[in-house]
């Protein structure tokens, strides 16, 4: 069988459990970063410094262990943009941390938050705005503050980085391209997207920060978030899968007992999330919930979503607990313990897959990996005991499978309702800066303008167009690095 051959089963397997129903066989979508380094002979600096070595490793993993679906690169915060801004929140693999290490978050200090107290009104009324003006400044070394002179360093760290983003994400068209033809392997997920608390918790006020304003200026907070949702979402629909196979990515941060109270996952976390999956899925797209840490006290809560709407993604929780509660609405992944597969014995890797395979998997909707991304201390062998176990016990006699052609994975079912009846961000607060994808609106522009003649659609698109790339970058910036 050639590749293209292999690439074809493998979606057709990858997207059939997505959508909770029985494929041929269990498909394995492990979701190896650091892990892909220490296969090919790389070190944690090799991966995370250069993408190009990071996807030569992806590509060197995926063929030879002959997996269904991969991230074409799970390290993906290239460190190559980190330097160019100067960022404060990473510590590079070899200048702030060991090459050994994988690059690292940092966390600032509470009286150093990239956010203060005091500026919620600030992000509430223009997001975009007090992204470029106040938080760009504060995260990226390279840059100066509004106000104060520009300088060589400041305009040459601003084009470097943007160019180097630019340069990365138009390196993964041909590395999807890759994964297909060298290796057969589906690129498993497409876009980006996070909760507006988790947001606020990881990039603006910090989790000390954001868990005191909880407690002095709520009602600041839970605005905050309704003004990020439909940026964030904005974000998600624009970078998603255009044939709508693959999940929306959604890394799930501190949302969760015990970082927050029930009441406030209640107040806060849940109805500024909620809306923005259902718009995803309004527009056609399942979103992966990579549910880092522990959920299982909002586990009913995730059932209000529609069906197949999610994929739910088992890191610390008990995965034989999440399937009893959700595998009639959705599909699982993940749950193999992350600390088995770093320091158990490949006959301890076997007994809990075959488990899994026996007791979540039997009805279909179950894709195998471990609960948490796999870094360097991921033992090889038991990463093959994984595989060759699910290859072999992981056969389904009889299923439901069917090569999705004419129908996606997110095509709500007629009896559920249909995806126009959803309500998704409708109705959503209005907010008075640029409209979500928008930094210099048109409308603004045009003003300066002397007069504009001839073709003036034409004009007004080209302008839209590139400026919708400032809104990448500044946003991908801080969702993704």
């Amino acid at each position: 069988m050639n590749n293209d051959q292999l690439y074809q089963e493998r979606l057709a397997r990858y997207v059939t459990a997505m959508r909770n129903e029985k494929p041929d066989m269990i498909p394995i979508r492990p979701f190896v970063a650091e892990f892909t380094a220490k296969y090919a002979g790389m070190t944690c600096q090799d991966v995370s410094v250069s993408y190009q070595r990071a996807f030569e490793a992806a590509i060197k993993t995926a063929k030879d262990f002959q997996w269904d679906a991969v991230v074409p690169n799970m390290v993906y915060a290239y460190m190559g943009i980190a330097m160019a801004a100067g960022l404060r929140y990473y510590g590079v693999p070899g200048i702030h941390i060991p090459h050994t290490t994988g690059f690292n978050y940092i966390e600032p200090a509470e009286d150093q938050a990239f956010m203060k107290e005091d500026e919620y009104d600030e992000l509430i009324k223009d997001p975009t705005g007090f992204l470029w003006n106040v938080w760009l400044p504060r995260v990226a070394a390279e840059t100066v503050k509004i106000g104060e002179p520009s300088t060589y360093r400041n305009n040459l760290g601003l084009v470097k980085s943007a160019m180097a983003m630019l340069d990365y994400f138009y390196a993964f068209g041909p590395q999807i391209q890759r994964l297909k033809t060298e290796c057969g392997c589906v690129s498993a997920i497409a876009g980006i997207f996070k909760a507006p608390f988790d947001i606020i918790a990881d990039k603006l006020r910090g989790f000390v920060g954001l868990t005191m304003d909880m407690h002095t200026q709520p009602d600041k907070v839970l605005k905050a978030c309704e003004a990020l949702a439909p940026h964030l979402t904005h974000v998600g629909l624009t970078t998603s899968d255009p044939n709508k196979l693959v999940p929306i990515g959604f890394w799930m941060h501190r949302g969760c007992v015990p970082f927050i109270n029930p009441k406030q996952f209640a107040s806060h976390f849940w109805p500024t999330l909620k809306p923005c999956i259902e718009e995803f899925w309004k527009n056609g797209h399942q979103t992966l919930f990579y549910a880092e840490g522990k959920w299982k006290h909002h586990l009913d809560t995730f059932r209000e979503l529609p069906d197949r709407s999610i994929v739910f993604h088992c890191d610390q929780d008990d995965i034989f607990h999440v399937h009893e509660k959700l595998h009639d609405k959705f599909a699982i992944s993940g749950g193999i313990p992350n600390i088995m597969l770093s320091y158990g014995k490949p006959d301890e890797v076997r007994a809990f897959c075959l488990r899994v395979i026996k007791e979540v998997a039997q009805d279909g909707g179950y894709i195998m990996d471990a609960g948490a991304i796999m870094q360097d201390d991921t033992s090889v062998e038991n990463m093959k005991a994984l595989t060759e176990v699910t290859r072999q016990e992981g056969v389904y006699s009889a299923g439901s499978y069917k090569t999705p052609v004419a129908t996606p994975p997110c095509d709500l079912p007629t009896s559920v309702a249909s995806r126009a009846q959803m309500k998704g961000l409708t109705g959503w607060p209005k907010q008075a800066g640029p409209r979500p994808g928008v930094c210099f609106p048109w409308e603004a522009k045009v003003k300066e303008f002397p007069s504009v003649t001839g073709d003036v659609d034409l004009i007004k698109s080209v302008w839209e167009n590139i400026d919708a790339l400032g809104n990448v970058y500044i946003y991908q910036l801080l969702e993704s690095f």
